[in-house]
């Protein structure tokens, strides 16, 4: 596995709390079409013993095989014959989610590749990104680099850019908020940063490196364009009480969940007991089983020699690129 801290600054204070909800409901929306989108399975309180009260949430994010061509098509690559003919033509990805602000546990597997999975733990607090042992209780044993991510001055990818969700040129009314230029980090008050420590997980012979490495350029990239959406929106939210965004978080998730319609899974894994991953949430939260076996049409033949011809490895997008 590969892991990875992310620190998002943000030009706000622990208000952010009610524009991360926001943030995330209306994003969600926006990038959900018929067949394809955000469905929200649950979402309710739930209490720790250890960490309080907070709210469980649980999403299918369905995809379809024309996203995938897509994303390799983007990368100047089309999707390989093998995963045409193994990659179902709708599944879903699962979402879980332990929301106790200022902490939070997401994980995330895949309908059909239970070798798949990617964790990530988030903390906020109130600084510019200074609190460099924030996970050391989490992570002491584990080799990982730091990205820092700047909503103001990272490039993103240019489908997703608008001059209205750009920090550079967006001021808010609300807050004065705004126009951050070179250098805000320094300068701005309040300030906080939104700490995220990232395991992803793709335990699958030949494959493994370039999918992980893959996948965090796709978390970094996701990352960036939310919280810029969350600096921008930041009049929509910032009145709101805990009640309004609550429910305007409910009647979002109803109009995505008709958006989209309700599919069945393509493909589903069983509900049999198996070993949890190598890292999981802490033990105050449930952690999402996950198959200790590769999927059959990833396994090698035992019984006759590969051939020659075949490829070692598969080609897979450079992730720098």
């Amino acid at each position: 596995c590969i892991t990875q801290s992310y620190y998002v600054v943000l030009d706000f204070a622990l208000q952010y709390r009610i524009g991360q909800l926001y943030m995330i409901s209306k994003h969600s929306h926006e990038q959900s079409d018929r067949g394809e989108g955000v469905e929200v399975v649950q979402n309710e309180p739930y209490e720790d013993p250890n960490h309080g009260n907070g709210q469980l949430t649980e999403k299918r994010v369905y995809l379809n095989r024309q996203v995938q061509e897509n994303c390799f098509s983007q990368h100047g690559h089309k999707l390989p014959s093998w995963a045409r003919a193994v990659v179902p033509k709708i599944f879903y990805v699962t979402e879980k989610a332990w929301n106790y602000y200022p902490y939070t546990i997401t994980e995330y597997t895949c309908s059909f590749l239970p070798k798949f999975s990617i964790h990530i733990e988030t903390k906020y607090e109130d600084n510019k990104g200074s609190n460099d042992s924030i996970f050391d209780k989490e992570a002491k044993d584990l080799e990982r680099e730091v990205c820092f991510i700047d909503i103001a001055s990272d490039d993103i990818p240019e489908r997703y850019y608008k001059e209205s969700e750009d920090p550079k040129y967006f001021k808010s009314q609300k807050t004065g908020r705004g126009h951050l230029k070179e250098g805000w980090r320094e300068t701005h008050q309040p300030i906080m940063c939104s700490y995220k420590l990232v395991t992803v997980k793709f335990e699958v012979w030949g494959l493994q490196t370039r999918v992980e490495q893959f996948v965090h350029k796709v978390v970094r990239d996701i990352l960036l364009i939310g919280h810029r959406q969350a600096f921008a929106w930041v009049d929509e939210w910032y009145d709101m009480t805990m009640d309004e965004v609550r429910e305007f978080e409910r009647a979002t998730q109803e109009a995505t969940n008709k958006k989209i319609g309700i599919f069945p899974p393509a493909i589903s894994i069983s509900n049999i007991s198996m070993p949890s991953s190598t890292r999981s949430a802490p033990s105050s939260a449930p952690s999402t089983p996950l198959s200790t076996d590769a999927p059959e049409f990833l396994t090698v033949p035992k019984e006759r020699p590969r051939k020659k011809s075949a490829p070692e490895t598969l080609t897979l997008p450079d992730p720098e690129k």
